[in-house]
């Protein structure tokens, strides 16, 4: 039998069959081998050219993914990518910027106090208040979803200090000549919160009354200072005051103009407070409504004591 041929036998019926048929073997060239070779194909998936680089997006896509960063210290990092990313990250779209010493107001979305910066807000904006100094506040009423953040490295570089004498109620009013009956009805704060919000990376201090009032809503403080004188209205004298869950409540959400949507937002009443500085005061919690203080656990330090507790129903 030659080299070319070959024989097979049909298992059918038994007879040999021959075929006399040139046996050709494909030629494989160089490229074929390239293509074919897994590490080449790895090679050429990993080519600069045929990825979608994230820069390759446009404004309004980037800025819309930065918005789901949290705004400390994620959002706050990628600023530092570039100059683009700067503009990006610090753009008013994405939080709003209260500047003591920026003398152009001109820019959107920076404002000379913290009021001014609330009432210009939409629900759901995030606040950077500027470090250094002292921002007067006094019974600031928080209506809708906000996310007020210090921008300092530490709280306390940035502080809220709501005086005896403010403002916002007129002259001075001694403390001596205060009447408690009214007290009781309107408690003076630094910040009234009636709706879901956040408190990060900030120093507040209230040298009479309490520095948060919690009307209603769900209200986390993370990584604050919260700083009460003692007078002799113990009741006064509390860094967080909550009235959340109290007959007259809803009387006072119905004056309220809120819209349903953050009405139903507000329903749910809490306090959760993380690694927070709390000093002075007769208590570190009073509570007129249905919440109670829960799962308090408090980490001592050379100078100070840091509280992780929750306000909540039973």
């Amino acid at each position: 039998m030659s080299k070319n041929q070959i024989e097979s036998a049909d298992m059918n019926d038994g007879e040999n069959v021959r075929v006399d048929a040139p046996m050709e073997i494909p030629k494989i060239s160089k490229l074929d081998r390239r293509i074919a070779d897994p590490r080449m194909m790895k090679k050429r998936r990993m080519k600069p050219e045929s990825l979608t680089s994230l820069n390759n997006l446009d404004d309004g896509c980037l800025m819309h993914i930065l918005s789901f960063l949290s705004p400390i210290p994620d959002r706050y990092n990628t600023a530092l990518v570039c100059h683009r990313w700067r503009y990006l990250a610090c753009h008013p779209r994405l939080w709003l910027r209260v500047d003591r010493f920026l003398k152009d107001l001109s820019q959107p979305g920076v404002f000379h106090d913290i009021e001014s910066a609330v009432s210009a807000a939409r629900p759901g904006d995030t606040i950077l208040i500027g470090a250094g100094g002292n921002h007067l506040v006094s019974n600031i009423q928080i209506k809708k979803p906000l996310c007020l953040i210090g921008g300092g490295e530490t709280p306390d570089e940035t502080t809220l200090v709501c005086s005896r004498g403010s403002d916002r109620f007129g002259a001075y009013i001694p403390f001596e000549v205060i009447c408690i009956s009214v007290l009781q009805f309107f408690i003076l704060c630094a910040l009234e919160l009636l709706s879901t919000c956040k408190l990060a990376n900030l120093t507040v201090k209230a040298e009479l009354g309490c520095c948060l009032l919690h009307r209603s809503g769900r209200v986390t403080i993370d990584g604050c200072v919260l700083q009460c004188e003692t007078n002799p209205l113990d009741h006064l004298s509390c860094p967080i005051v909550s009235t959340a869950g109290e007959e007259e409540e809803e009387d006072m959400l119905s004056h309220v103009e809120v819209k349903e949507t953050l009405v139903e937002k507000i329903k749910g009443n809490s306090v959760s407070v993380f690694q927070t500085r709390i000093e002075g005061g007769a208590k570190a919690v009073s509570t007129s409504g249905d919440l109670v203080l829960q799962r308090v656990r408090v980490m001592y330090s050379k100078a100070y004591l840091y509280f992780w507790f929750d306000v909540d129903h039973k």
